[in-house]
């Protein structure tokens, strides 16, 4: 196998051993220190070309290795989590929200059109062509930044559209050739239900645990909450609107029984009353101190959880910059201020995915086969895995070398994604370049400002 990368980072792919055959390992492990590697574009052909892999296989194996070789993407969430589990918590946080890699071409398998949220504004949404991933992540707390979180992507699944019976304009009436890889009606899944999917699936992994799931208000619907393991909670957003009742209180002889007792005021106008009592605290959100107001409920909100009692806090902003909201948990241990400060946690994987695209290339890659599609772009996410990992485990002790000086950012106080890459890519050219006893001094001074010119490569 070809040596791309540090040493140090060698254990963290032999991890990933038994989810491969062995020419598929062999695969695996170059693709993973070509794409870490390469820089600008990563389309597949770019990454074996700009790492010179075709001295290692043929170009064609590459492309195989995601089209046809048996592996499983589970197996290696799998993997990923064990990993993860010394750095973690007893009670697991996990995360899922879905992110948009688009595209262009008529012939991409799956793709289609797509809500943009990055685009779009209150009074005019905004669609784009593309794929849409449901990812499930871990959320954890890593030893060299013990109060920052990083979202650790486990598992993911692609969201395929209902095929229609859409015709292309014209006398012909053909089908519409976007709808490549549509999924029928036994196919179809919504976003909701593949991430109750992978939820099951994390929590069965986990038995004698305890998980909290983050989602913003898409997932807390009665698709999941209704549905969860009985070792997982949800902690999410609520409708301001929501119709709130009491508990049911005793039974009554005659009749069906109630499953909900009397209405209560929404969290609107929990919100809107005059004579509402407002407690007032400070709580840790996003890494920052917040003032806050606070209301907060034990409820029912059945036609999201049915039966459950959920804890309500509805939440304003004394400084009146940011609009009321609501969020609800169905772990009834947490007081409001840890509710809030646990969702606010959720962040982190809006900023993993910003990672991922601007620094790994996931929308990169053009496949126009089903499990080319499906394979490719997930597999970017435990490339950011293993970075983070590599990182945490003994990466932290190099980064002063391959801090990259910013006279004008003298503000700035935590370490990024670009930064952890800036430092692996920095340790393997140094290795690979001044690990030669036979080179001379003279030399290794001629080398050595390149080295540093190659700090701000991305």
């Amino acid at each position: 196998m070809p040596n791309l990368l540090i040493r140090s980072f060698a254990p963290l792919l032999l991890a990933f051993q038994p989810c491969f055959t062995r020419p598929s390992f062999a695969s695996f492990w170059a693709l993973t220190c070509a794409w870490i590697l390469c820089s600008g574009r990563r389309s597949l052909t770019r990454i074996v070309q700009s790492a010179q892999l075709t001295d290692f296989k043929h170009f064609c194996s590459f492309h195989r290795f995601f089209s046809q070789a048996r592996w499983s993407l589970d197996a290696l969430g799998r993997c990923v989590f064990q990993l993860l589990l010394p750095f973690c918590e007893e009670v697991l946080l996990g995360a899922v929200d879905d992110t948009l890699a688009r595209k262009s071409g008529r012939h991409i398998w799956g793709a289609g059109m797509h809500h943009d949220p990055l685009r779009s504004t209150p009074m005019r949404p905004f669609f784009a062509f593309g794929h849409n991933f449901v990812v499930f992540s871990l959320q954890v707390a890593l030893p060299f930044a013990p109060n920052k979180y990083w979202a650790f992507p486990i598992l993911v699944r692609m969201y395929r559209k209902r095929q229609t019976n859409q015709r292309a304009p014209g006398k012909s009436g053909k089908l519409e050739r976007k709808q490549t890889g549509q999924a029928t009606a036994k196919q179809y899944r919504t976003r909701p239900e593949l991430a109750l999917e992978m939820i099951r699936i994390v929590a069965s992994w986990i038995p004698q645990r305890s998980l909290r799931v983050l989602g913003d208000s898409e997932y807390a619907g009665q698709s999941i909450s209704r549905h969860l393991p009985a070792n997982a909670r949800l902690i999410s957003r609520m409708n301001m609107k929501a119709a709130l009742y009491e508990p049911v209180g005793k039974p009554v002889k005659l009749g069906r029984p109630r499953k909900k007792g009397n209405r209560l005021p929404s969290p609107l106008q929990m919100a809107q009353d005059k004579k509402a009592n407002w407690i007032k605290t400070t709580a840790t959100l996003y890494g920052k101190q917040v003032k806050l107001w606070y209301q907060t409920i034990d409820a029912l909100w059945y036609p999201s959880a049915g039966q459950q009692l959920l804890r309500i806090v509805v939440v304003r902003d004394p400084s009146g910059r940011r609009r009321d909201d609501c969020f609800f948990s169905l772990d009834l241990t947490l007081t409001a201020t840890q509710i809030l400060e646990i969702f606010s946690r959720r962040w982190p994987l809006e900023v993993c995915f910003r990672d991922v695209k601007q620094f790994l290339g996931f929308e990169d890659p053009q496949n126009r086969v089903a499990k080319a599609t499906t394979r490719t772009a997930p597999l970017i996410f435990y490339i950011y895995d293993l970075v983070l990992l590599w990182y945490a485990q003994s990466g932290y002790q190099l980064a002063q070398k391959s801090t990259l000086d910013r006279l004008w950012y003298p503000q700035k106080n935590s370490v990024s994604f670009e930064d952890i890459l800036r430092t692996l890519r920095h340790a393997t050219w140094q290795e690979r370049i001044f690990s030669d006893p036979a080179l001379d001094a003279h030399t290794r001074k001629i080398l050595q400002p390149f080295v540093e010119w190659a700090k701000a490569l991305t």
